[in-house]
């Protein structure tokens, strides 16, 4: 249901069936399964197996309503019904363009002194945990560099996590997981908007900037 938009009437719109879009009422963003903005067919069986059984992986970690899914019931599935249904993600078709949602213009400016300020800022609060290259320490503390879910037309999960912070889901296979702490508090939407445009395009990232007023929608 996450990663299918749905119709009118609540129901599953099947001609874009794993096409991602915005969540109702939730305001995260379920990435495209089917094209290169979160598609799997580069993942390993066990990246994706991982990331379902614990809610980390190599490759990334869950958050937001997908923290609650795994939490709540893949978990508890079979090692067998967790490889199953990681095969069967991985060989979904990858020929689908992901949706578009609607994008602010950032001038060039504002993007180049974006960057700038949000180099500053991940200095100094983000690269003890992520590293300086983006690299992270996974499966705790995953990478930044190369991470699709950073680099997806829509900017709505790494601005919420920044602003709210968030702890993947405590498992089995990871009881104590490592968290991430909110910085609403901490930072203004200009400097919010700096970092998150300064991950999403650093390391070879190939995301938008943001600006501010995006940041001030979700707060």
């Amino acid at each position: 249901m996450c990663h299918t938009s749905i119709n009118l009437l609540g129901g599953e719109n099947k001609k874009a069936s794993f096409s991602g879009g915005l969540i109702p009422l939730q305001n995260w963003y379920a990435p495209s399964l089917t094209s290169s903005e979160a598609g799997l067919a580069g993942w390993t069986l066990d990246d994706i197996t991982g990331l379902l059984k614990t809610g980390i992986s190599q490759r990334g970690a869950v958050f937001g309503p997908m923290s609650e899914v795994v939490h709540n019931s893949l978990q508890y599935l079979s090692d067998t019904d967790i490889r199953a249904m990681s095969t069967y993600l991985k060989a979904l078709p990858q020929n689908k363009e992901p949706p578009q949602p609607v994008q602010y213009k950032v001038s060039k400016p504002l993007g180049e002194k974006l960057r700038a300020d949000g180099r500053k800022i991940y200095t100094q609060l983000c690269a003890v945990c992520h590293e300086e290259n983006g690299l992270g320490r996974p499966p705790h503390w995953p990478p930044l560099a190369n991470n699709q879910s950073i680099q997806m037309h829509s900017a709505v999960n790494p601005i919420r996590m920044v602003l709210e912070g968030g702890y993947p889901p405590s498992t089995a296979g990871n009881p104590r997981p490592y968290g991430m702490p909110p910085f609403a508090q901490l930072l203004s939407d200009q400097e919010i908007a700096a970092v998150v445009t300064y991950i999403r395009t650093s390391w070879g990232n190939r995301g938008a900037p943001i600006s501010p007023q995006q940041v001030n929608d979700l707060r």
